[in-house]
């Protein structure tokens, strides 16, 4: 395996959290939420771009892992879950700004918390579960089907929480 094929496991392993067991996908998922926290102190347009940019990258780079590793939607390849939990919390900065609801910092723990462990359980539940539509996006090919199901489960998971919080609000 030469460099730039070991480079592109790295990070479709989500930089070693796929190997970590048991719960590789529950490992990346951490990992995403480690990157998306300073990924919501830019503004929205900006977060929204740099998640929807590192989603279009990840498709071409869980297709490569999957054929260097020679397994469908291998366990081990987790970039799926580290670029699609920006999406379980954007809606909620969106609808900060907006006014729908009252959380517009994502910034203080102390007012935030309860949403992201929210979000992060949420979204673990649908990825594993994955109920319609999100288990039939898995049957896409190679990498949009390893990646686009946990986009699905990322945007359902924000959508549900902000729906809740307005509820709230």
């Amino acid at each position: 395996m030469n460099r730039s094929d070991r480079g592109i496991l790295w990070l479709a392993e989500g930089f070693g959290s796929g190997r970590v067991r048991p719960g590789p996908g529950t490992w990346g998922s951490l990992v995403g939420c480690a990157l998306t926290a300073p990924l919501l102190g830019l503004p929205f347009w900006a977060a929204l771009t740099v998640t929807c940019a590192a989603i279009l990258l990840a498709v071409p780079i869980c297709s490569r892992a999957e054929s260097l590793l020679g397994k469908t939607d291998p366990g081990s390849v987790v970039l799926d879950e580290i670029v699609a939990i920006p999406l379980t919390l954007l809606p909620l900065k969106a609808g900060g700004l907006l006014g729908w609801v009252a959380l517009r910092d994502f910034t203080a723990p102390s007012t935030t918390g309860l949403w992201w462990l929210a979000a992060f359980a949420l979204f673990r539940a649908l990825d594993i579960g994955k109920p319609w539509p999100i288990g039939a996006l898995q049957h896409l090919p190679r990498g949009w089907g390893i990646v686009m199901d946990d986009v699905a489960a990322g945007l359902i998971t924000g959508l549900l929480l902000l729906a809740s919080a307005a509820w709230m609000h």
